[in-house]
């Protein structure tokens, strides 16, 4: 099936084959992160829940916000600093956490949500040994995986399975499926045929974990796997996706 896949690439949007400049777009290999790593799927997900369990959504603030980010922390859902602010990346948070709960994707903290908080609810890896990037396109969740230890998660959007046409050849919005390897990557914009790839780091062919403006809760990319562009700069400056880092997509 990716042998198939490789022709399929070449039209896809942000996600093309490499092209014969591709040794001028390699950045060399990130260092290692001065910024602080955001806390991890931890080794307390059982912490207290927090007592309230009233409806937060983007624009909410204060205390009960504040326990919200600390508390998604503490599973391992990234939420950027805590800042006691309901914005976007609380938001992506909170539908990674619904993701993995299976419960309605709204976004907003449903007394099921705060049931899957209180219960730790946390995605299971299939690796077992060794750092791995897992992404998971039925409930559309990226993963970093140490040792089978789920360390941080984050919402992603991968191919919509749509048909598009681009530069006159028409093609199916889908992510492969397999087992890969981060081989390439893009310090900066990568400007593709049907849009923009922010800091990419490509995995197969054209195809990349990279930041975009738009993350929903559903399929929508033209096949690549789209994390937020504040996600991806946590990427690259905890440099836990480098050159050979084992990407499984399932």
């Amino acid at each position: 099936m990716v042998a198939g896949l490789a022709a399929l690439a070449v039209a896809l949007g942000g996600c093309t084959t490499p092209s014969a400049d591709a040794e001028a777009q390699h950045s060399p290999t990130p260092t290692t992160a001065t910024a602080a790593a955001s806390p991890s799927a931890g080794d307390s997900p059982s912490a207290s829940p927090t007592p309230f369990t009233g409806l937060l959504k983007v624009g909410s603030s204060g205390e009960p916000v504040a326990r919200l980010q600390q508390r998604l922390a503490e599973l391992g859902y990234w939420n950027g600093p805590n800042d006691a602010k309901f914005g976007g990346l609380t938001q992506q948070a909170v539908w990674a956490l619904q993701k993995a709960a299976g419960i309605p994707r709204s976004g907003t903290t449903t007394p099921a949500t705060w049931a899957a908080l209180d219960a730790g609810t946390r995605p299971t890896a299939r690796s077992t040994s060794g750092h791995v990037i897992e992404v998971d396109l039925k409930k559309q969740l990226l993963l970093f995986v140490t040792g089978g230890h789920v360390d941080t998660i984050l919402n992603t959007s991968t191919g919509g399975g749509y048909k598009y046409t681009s530069e006159g050849v028409t093609s199916v919005a889908i992510t492969p499926k397999g087992h890969f390897t981060t081989n390439r990557f893009v310090d900066g914009v990568r400007i593709a045929p049907l849009g923009e790839l922010y800091r990419p780091r490509y995995f197969f062919d054209g195809y990349a974990i990279h930041g975009a403006a738009s993350v929903p809760p559903t399929p929508a990319s033209h096949g690549c796997v789209r994390v937020t562009n504040a996600a991806m700069n946590w990427v690259w400056a905890q440099n836990i996706d480098p050159v050979g880092t084992p990407v499984w997509i399932y």
